[in-house]
């Protein structure tokens, strides 16, 4: 075996970085393009931080996750007041800011009353100049082009760059608006620069899990966010079964057209995905036809009709049967899982009506079990074998879901660390005393940050593995994810649905959370997690969603002195009641951390009509001491590694080590 001295390692480590010295001279192939590119990377390092945008548990609202984007919380109302301070009435800074949210809407509501519509358009349009000069002025010109509709780009530019050379400046700004105007491009223009606000008011996006699930168009939210220019994605335990049922897992499809089902959204899966659940309908309405399926009652809806209403919940009980015996076969398959207490079928005396959990015997709320067979609980009927075989192949081949579920694995993961925040959706297992839960996965231990990365790992084979046997293990564990009692997503030591539907005995829904909750106040314990993730230090958070904050009883998002962050308030109207706002925001700009408790949102048109805009209540988490720079973050880490290599690159050219290429001059 060749052994290497301290001489020779010396000099395989001189070789790989004179190979990697050469790969970017293929960039950067003279003195002059590398020096101009540590310039302007040294530029960039002085700019202020761009504003970061932290949202949660959005659960398919898209009205108001779309005005909350729009808005960036506040932060488009916040710029519109630094440009015009005092010089405009509040009146028509919110008819600004609403034109900003809404500009085709808005336009079209104006043209009803308004008679001068070309004095109007002139006004907008310089109103919308200075506020488009002042959001973009933290950042390069490169990337402000960047951000630039491609039509309007180079008048864009003329626009809201300063002309030194200029003499007559406000006739040369006068010209192009005149001319903009009287070609008729005037709407177009205002659209162009009310989305490029939207856009340069948030530089990147944080969604901290839950698109799915609850309300009506999580279909919606994904497609906007498939077009957002800068975000990251950390699952939610309500997207993890929608990533298991496009990855075909059984169990995870039958849990989301149960959950679609029982919120009356069955059109999302319908209209929004164009999954047929023609075959799943005909066996509920013929199999449950005298049955009133009176536990499987819609929630938080009136938009069904009677006949709708009807089949609605015929469906939502056969898809729930099947889910229950779906669960049993797996649990069966899986008992690394340790799951048996969520078989429940087999306890069922059928006869009786009853069923007896931890020896207590409970009488059950709906006795039709026409599916199942005493015998063999959890065995399906052939009707909900070929139903659900029909429902995996719409759910593997539907286009549009599986490109929804490559922008989560591709944006997405279990946790994030940005910028000094750790960010995920649930909680760390922690065992009693507050130390890292141990998790056996597949035969393997794992705690922590370990736990995370190897439960990522698997959900990822679950799409992409080529070996089949550990396909399915990735398949299976993302149903785990979404209801194990050690899943980080979920938190809790059972998920009681059998027992919401059919006990009446409020003792059997319990759900304990793990101790993590319990010990969110504690100090050492949010210190050893931020560290097992790699963050020390006064100024770092754990910023969570998952368990809506009780905002009305006088709970704070705010805890253990400011060092974790529960963001979770309730977007979801079926949440709204408990929570008494309709969700919580974070924005991290060059100032500071800002929280935000948002009023419900009533609707688009109203927004726009009545130049309503959602109610913040804003409240300051911290506070930099100096403006916080792109030096300060992680960009600034990468940016100032790539200065150093750059400046390692000019040595090379100037000792001759490399030559310049001065064909290669950009």
């Amino acid at each position: 075996m060749r052994r290497f001295g301290g001489a020779e390692m010396e000099r395989d480590m001189k070789r790989d970085e004179l190979k990697y010295l050469q790969l970017l001279a293929e960039l950067y192939p003279t003195i002059a393009s590398a020096a101009t590119e540590i310039i302007n990377l040294q530029s960039i390092l002085n700019l202020p931080k761009g504003t970061e945008h932290f949202l949660t548990d959005l659960h398919g609202e898209y009205e108001a996750f779309s005005h909350v984007l729009r808005n960036g919380s506040g932060a488009v109302r916040k710029k519109i007041d630094d440009v015009f301070g005092h010089t405009l009435t509040t009146a028509d800074k919110r008819a600004l800011a609403t034109l900003i949210y809404y500009p085709a809407e808005k336009i079209e509501h104006v043209k009803r009353d308004e008679e001068d519509m070309d004095n109007w358009y002139k006004i907008m349009l310089y109103r919308l100049i200075e506020v488009c000069k002042k959001v973009s002025s933290k950042y390069t010109r490169s990337k402000v082009r960047k951000a630039l509709p491609k039509d309007y780009a180079y008048v864009i530019e003329e626009l809201i760059t300063e002309k030194s050379e200029v003499l007559d400046k406000e006739a040369y700004y006068d010209a192009i608006v005149d001319t903009i105007i009287d070609i008729g491009r005037a709407e177009d223009f205002i659209v162009a620069l009310a989305e490029l606000i939207q856009r340069l008011v948030v530089d990147h996006l944080h969604i901290l899990g839950d698109i799915y699930d609850r309300g009506p168009g999580p279909h919606f939210i994904m497609d906007k966010l498939m077009e957002y220019h800068s975000l990251d994605i950390q699952w939610g335990n309500h997207d993890m079964v929608w990533m298991g049922a496009a990855a075909g897992q059984l169990s995870c499809i039958a849990t989301v057209i149960r959950i679609c089902a029982r919120y009356g959204n069955l059109d999302i899966l319908e209209d929004g995905y164009g999954i047929n659940l023609l075959p799943l309908a005909t066996f509920a309405l013929h199999t449950y036809k005298d049955d009133p399926c009176s536990q499987f009652k819609v929630k938080g809806t009136g938009s069904l009709s009677e006949a709708e209403d009807r089949l609605n919940v015929q469906i939502h009980k056969a898809i729930s049967i099947i889910q229950f015996k779906l669960e049993g076969q797996l649990l069966a398959r899986r008992p690394e899982y340790r799951m048996e207490n969520r078989r429940l079928l087999h306890l069922i005396d059928y006869g009786k009506g009853t069923i007896t959990l931890k020896g207590q015997e409970y009488p059950l709320l709906d006795t039709e079990f026409p599916t199942v067979d005493p015998k063999d609980p959890y065995a399906l009927s052939e009707e909900e074998h070929d139903a659900m075989q029909r429902l995996r192949s719409a759910f593997l081949k539907c286009e549009k879901l599986q490109q929804h579920m490559m922008l989560l694995l591709s944006r997405g993961s279990l946790y994030k660390v940005y910028n000094g925040n750790l960010l995920y959706h649930g909680c760390v297992p922690l065992a009693e005393d507050g130390s890292f839960k141990e998790v056996q996965l597949y035969g393997r231990t794992y705690k922590g940050r370990e736990l995370y990365d190897a439960l990522e790992a698997y959900v990822r084979k679950g799409f992409f593995a080529v070996d089949e046997e550990e396909r399915q293990k990735g398949a299976d564990i993302m149903w785990y994810i979404w209801a194990g009692p050690d899943s980080p997503l979920f938190g809790k030591d059972q998920m009681t649905t059998f027992e919401r539907y059919f006990i009446e005995d409020r003792q059997t829904h319990v759900e304990v959370k793990n101790p993590y909750y319990r010990l969110l106040e504690d100090e050492e314990t949010v210190k050893a997690i931020l560290a097992e993730f790699g963050l020390e230090g006064d100024r770092v958070h754990i910023v969570n969603g998952h368990v809506p904050v009780h905002h009305k009883d006088g709970e704070s998002p705010v805890k253990c002195g400011g060092r974790v962050l529960v963001i979770d308030g309730g977007f979801s109207r079926a949440y709204q009641k408990t929570t008494g706002i309709a969700g919580y925001t974070l924005t991290y700009n060059s100032y500071g951390l800002m929280l935000s408790a948002h009023e419900p949102f009533t609707s688009t048109e109203a927004a726009v009509a009545d130049e309503t805009d959602i109610r913040s209540e804003r409240v300051a988490v911290s506070r930099s001491e100096r403006r916080c720079l792109v030096g300060d973050t992680d960009t600034g880490e990468v940016l100032r590694a790539r200065i150093r290599e750059l400046k390692e690159l000019l040595e090379a050219y100037r000792s001759g080590l490399i030559v310049e290429n001065e064909k290669k001059r950009r």
